[in-house]
């Protein structure tokens, strides 16, 4: 009797843990992914550039890869714009994926900006805005939720999305909400990553609970006992620039009267700077807070549905 015991009890503890495994993203492929994507051969992947095409067409490549569906030819929704301070017309581009929800047609739409302000002033010799935290955190992120959810279907429909031109005023965000295949009414969330990749006190944001209350003990206790401490703050109104409610994409959808959860960290000192590196992300903080994105994602793919 004792050994069958202990062998129900192993068998238990072996299926708790690869439950938790089986909701992870692969660790390997998010550093290697956010590694490349902010290398000095994308010389910061500024909007209109020839090193954001190069980028541009990686990510259509990894959706195409993944087995992805899209609304657009090439999984690209090409836009232009004319810029805010030398009024020059830019050519950008999104990159978009689709999976068909198992019980919904309603969407969840999960964004984050691949492009960065490019070259720009040299500081100790070095003039490439690499942008590794300000996005190919947030982008490498995408690419790894798209591929756990090519692999594992989603309840609602998913439209995964690296937007362009957020650096120049969420650009590409509001191209897609202007030109979306859908209905906008069918959209019931953005979740937007941008900055996700480093915080020295372990903590990362989730920003809109102000805007959408509703949603908050859900994150809640999702987050509970997980690393890192998720926080809820930076959306009060007239709070300046501590209201992060229009600081990145999610401010397209929030002016459209979508819901949305915003995920990213507070300013650290290399925020827009050349020394914005692979080097100085914290892997196990990334990985960690990527995880704790997913199963927030879940949760709320399962819970939208009983509303």
């Amino acid at each position: 009797m004792h050994k069958l015991l202990k062998s129900i009890l192993n068998l238990s503890l072996i299926l708790i843990w690869s439950a938790s495994l089986a909701q992870q993203v692969d660790k390997k492929t998010l550093l290697d992914n956010i590694e490349f994507l902010s290398s000095d051969d994308f010389k910061g992947r500024r909007t209109g550039g020839e090193e954001n095409l190069r980028a541009r067409n990686y990510l259509i490549e990894q959706f195409t890869d993944l087995g992805l569906t899209s609304h657009y030819r090439n999984h690209q929704q090409l836009f232009s714009f004319e810029g805010r301070r030398d009024n020059k017309i830019y050519k950008g581009g999104n990159v978009e994926g689709f999976i068909a929800g198992s019980k919904s047609r309603k969407l969840i739409v999960i964004t984050a900006h691949f492009d960065h302000v490019g070259i720009g002033r040299a500081v100790k010799g070095d003039s490439i805005y690499n942008g590794a935290d300000d996005n190919a955190s947030g982008t490498a992120a995408l690419l790894a939720l798209a591929e756990y959810f090519s692999k594992n279907r989603p309840e609602h429909s998913f439209i995964f999305v690296a937007l362009d031109g957020e650096e120049m005023g969420l650009q590409g965000a509001r191209a897609l909400l202007k030109d979306f295949p859908f209905p906008l009414e069918d959209i019931v969330l953005n979740i937007n990553m941008d900055m996700i990749s480093r915080n020295e006190n372990g903590e990362l944001y989730a920003s809109g609970t102000y805007q959408n209350p509703e949603l908050k003990p859900i994150l809640e206790t999702v987050a509970s006992g997980q690393k890192p401490t998720l926080v809820f703050g930076h959306d009060l109104p007239d709070t300046g620039r501590d209201d992060w409610s229009k600081s990145s994409d999610h401010g397209a959808f929030l002016e459209k009267g979508i819901p949305h959860i915003y995920f990213g960290v507070e300013d650290h000192p290399d925020y827009h700077k050349p020394s914005d590196e692979f080097e100085n992300i914290q892997p196990d903080f990334y990985f960690d807070a990527v995880n704790l994105i997913l199963k927030c994602i879940l949760t709320l793919d399962e819970e939208l549905l009983k509303e």
